[in-house]
């Protein structure tokens, strides 16, 4: 009752050792004015968030009784990016949810090419038995496949676009584990993109390299470490 995620961000930030921290809200009304502050104070939080809206759509929203607003959504967004610009975010969507019109399903695509999310997850819509949304009429299949569709391209553009962008770049990669049946590791940039890595050894793994991106697909980045390649701050 008397938790507060944002007080204990700030007291994990100043443990000694500990270089990265994450976490993941799921609905935007936990985003509190202390916490999204947080990205100004804890500099060991990353840059990266998963924030679910559901729909772009304010009509859907309210029918989902989501309780806030497109409006309410863009606004923390706003707000932690002039905080730090280099925070990122994902999403979760919902394609055709009862009663969702053309305009509302276009109103969640703009707000993707408006916010522009690094990744994300999309589903059609499914009644869950003994939920308000059971009983309301399901939208025609054809027309919730045809929009989830156009979704996931649109969402799989920007990250190719993203992860296109990185080649040539340097990102700090915390180095997780070994992939199996290879001699390649597999590691995370700070706002959780994966990355493999094709010169790294087994000493590497837990530690935080400078990896020079070298090719990308389209979920993850490919890159290699310098020689004498040592452990960064992150």
């Amino acid at each position: 009752k008397n938790f507060n995620l944002a007080d204990l961000l700030i007291k994990l930030n100043d443990l000694d050792g500990l270089k990265r921290l994450r976490y993941t809200t799921s609905h935007p009304n936990d985003m509190s004015k202390e916490l999204i502050e947080c990205y100004k104070f804890a500099n060991k939080l990353m840059p990266f968030l998963h924030l679910p809206i559901q729909s772009g759509s304010n009509n859907v929203l309210k029918k989902m009784n989501r309780k806030h607003t497109r409006e309410k959504y863009l606004d923390i967004i706003n707000k932690i990016k002039d905080i730090n610009s280099e925070v990122e975010f994902s999403s979760d969507f919902i394609v055709g949810y009862p009663g969702e019109s053309e305009k509302d399903f276009f109103d969640t695509v703009s707000l993707v090419k408006k916010i522009k999310f690094i990744n994300s997850f999309s589903f059609i819509y499914n009644p869950r038995p003994g939920t308000p949304a059971a009983a309301l009429d399901r939208p025609d299949i054809a027309i919730q496949k045809k929009r989830l569709v156009f979704l996931q391209d649109l969402l799989k553009k920007i990250q190719e676009d993203k992860n296109q962008n990185s080649i040539g770049l340097k990102k700090e990669v915390l180095v997780e584990n070994r992939l199996k049946k290879q001699n390649k590791y597999f590691g995370r940039t700070k706002n959780l993109t994966p990355v493999i890595l094709r010169n790294t050894e087994e000493n590497d793994v837990g530690k935080i390299l400078n990896i020079e991106i070298e090719n990308f697909n389209g979920n993850s980045l490919f890159g290699k470490k310098e020689k004498a390649e040592k452990e960064v701050a992150a």
